[in-house]
Formats: structure tokens, C-alpha cells, sequence
């Protein structure tokens, strides 16, 4: 999906800028990829699947100016996190920005049929791969005096039904976001994060595939947003570069990239349905 103008761009607003970006290879990740080399950052991005990974690194570069490099990582996996910032750094020397937004959105289903592993396994991936990969990032940045942006969720601050454990996590992150941009001010290191409300990616895609009516529950999404559409993962990336280049008087906040879903009134009654998650 494309908006009229969102993809234009003003020079290069982060030419040789490095900026590492995890789960890189689709969805928003893909959008922060391609939007930071299209404005001039040398991108080093990370996901599980080689295959697309390689894809996505040959496609940008076909089109820069800058340049990505792809580098397999498992963000459950501190190793693998701790080679993957070791890579960025041996290749160029340096870290500008990291854009932590690797994770996962478990099917929705009430608090019984959640076990604690299942929660356990949510928070490696979608919190504690935040912390370490901002762990080892951190003296790289102090010396650029660089950025941190965490990609977090509209949830986090509005809940969401049959999804406590990943609520939970979103919530977790702005709040680590907030704790990291204290402790990091007295290194001129901004830590920074955005929210997502209803942006169209194939995890949407796959969500609503897996509903009686495709088509009504896409339709039913747009409707979620005052603007009456899906966000862009373009959009997305938008945001971000405004946090790492232009937001410099700016750490501990939270942008949310929602289409104003948050604001007014809607059908909320719960105690209308027997059982919302049948």
C-alpha cells in the first residue's frame, strides 16, 4: 500500500549513518530498510530466513543510495545478537542508530490457554532481544553520540482482547525505553520509541486469512483508524528516520502511528458477546 507523497524524500537525511534494524526482512522492519537507504544509511539488518534476508539486501541495494547488508541472527539467541553487532561494527566501524523491532504476535486466546512457557518464550523475543541488543550497542553509540528506537505497539497503552502476554511485553517496552533514555542522557544517547496501531503487513495479512471472512475482517481494520485505512510499513519507517535525524531534542518519548485509533468512542461492550473468542 502506498500513500500519495510518502515515499519522496528531501535529500538524504542519513547519508553514512549506520543503522542496525532487527527483523529487517518484512513488515515494518522491511520498511525501516528500505527508507534509511534510500536516504544514504549503510544498513546492516538482521532476520532468521536467510533466503529473504538475501533478497531484500539485493533488492535495496539495486536501488540505494545506500546500502543494506543482511545478516542472519536469531534474536531469542544472545550469541547470536552479540555477532550481529559484532558484524556491524567490523564492517563499518561504527553504530549511529538501532532500531530494535524483531517480535511476534501470538494467535489471540484468553489468559487460560496461555501457558508460562509460551509467556516466557514471548518475552525473550519480544523484550529481553530489545535489552541485549541495546546492551552491546551501547558503547558504539555513546561514541556517536547515536539513537535507539524500540518498536513497541498502540496496545501497549489501549490493551487488546485475547492477548495479555503480548500486551504485556509492548507495555514492558516503554517502559524500558523510558529507563534507557535516563540512564543514557548523561552519553548524549537518545532512546526513543513508536507505536503501531493497524499497519498493513503480512502478519495482518496472515491474521485475517485466518478468520471466517477475509474480506470483512480487512475491511473491519480499516475501520479501527479516524483516517479509515491501514498504515504503511513506508510510513512506519517515516517515523523512524524523524526519531534518528531530526528528533534531536527528543529521548523517552513515544510516537504513536495509528491513524488516530485511540481517539474516540467505539463498540466496546464485552458483556454483549458470550464468548468473544469463539
Amino acid at each position: 500500500m502506498e500513500v500519495a507523497g510518502v515515499l519522496s524524500t528531501a535529500g538524504l537525511r542519513y547519508k553514512d549513518k549506520v543503522t542496525i534494524i532487527t527483523g529487517g526482512t518484512k513488515g515494518i522492519g522491511k520498511g525501516c530498510v528500505e527508507v534509511f537507504v534510500r536516504n544514504g544509511s549503510k544498513v546492516v539488518f538482521c532476520a532468521r530466513g536467510e533466503k529473504d534476508g538475501l533478497q531484500v539486501e539485493k533488492d535495496v541495494n539495486a536501488i540505494g543510495p545506500g546500502e543494506a547488508l543482511f545478516v542472519q541472527c536469531d534474536m531469542s539467541n544472545e550469541e547470536s545478537i552479540k555477532n550481529l553487532i559484532q558484524v556491524t561494527v567490523e564492517k563499518y566501524g561504527r553504530i549511529d542508530c538501532l532500531i530494535n523491532n524483531a517480535g511476534t504476535h501470538p494467535p489471540h486466546k484468553p489468559i487460560d490457554d496461555f501457558s508460562a512457557d509460551d509467556f516466557r518464550g514471548l518475552l525473550n523475543l519480544n523484550l529481553v532481544s530489545y535489552f541485549l541488543a541495546s546492551k552491546y550497542a551501547l558503547p558504539y553509540l555513546r561514541k556517536t553520540q547515536g539513537n535507539i528506537i524500540n518498536d513497541s505497539s498502540l496496545v501497549a497503552q489501549i490493551g487488546q482482547m485475547g492477548a495479555v502476554t503480548y500486551v504485556s511485553t509492548k507495555g514492558a517496552i516503554n517502559s524500558m525505553t523510558k529507563a534507557l533514555a535516563v540512564d543514557e542522557a548523561r552519553y548524549n544517547v537518545r532512546v526513543n520509541s513508536f507505536s503501531p496501531g493497524n499497519v498493513w503487513t503480512p502478519l495482518w495479512d496472515e491474521g485475517a486469512r485466518s478468520t471466517n471472512d477475509y474480506n470483512a475482517a480487512v475491511e473491519g481494520g480499516k475501520d479501527c483508524q479516524l483516517l479509515g485505512r491501514f498504515g504503511t510499513i513506508e510510513e512506519c519507517g517515516l517515523v523512524c528516520l524523524f526519531l534518528a535525524a531530526d528528533a534531536t531534542f527528543c529521548t523517552g518519548i513515544d510516537i504513536p502511528v495509528s491513524g488516530g485509533a485511540e481517539l474516540n468512542y467505539g463498540k466496546k461492550n464485552m458483556m454483549t458477546k458470550e464468548n468473544p473468542f469463539a
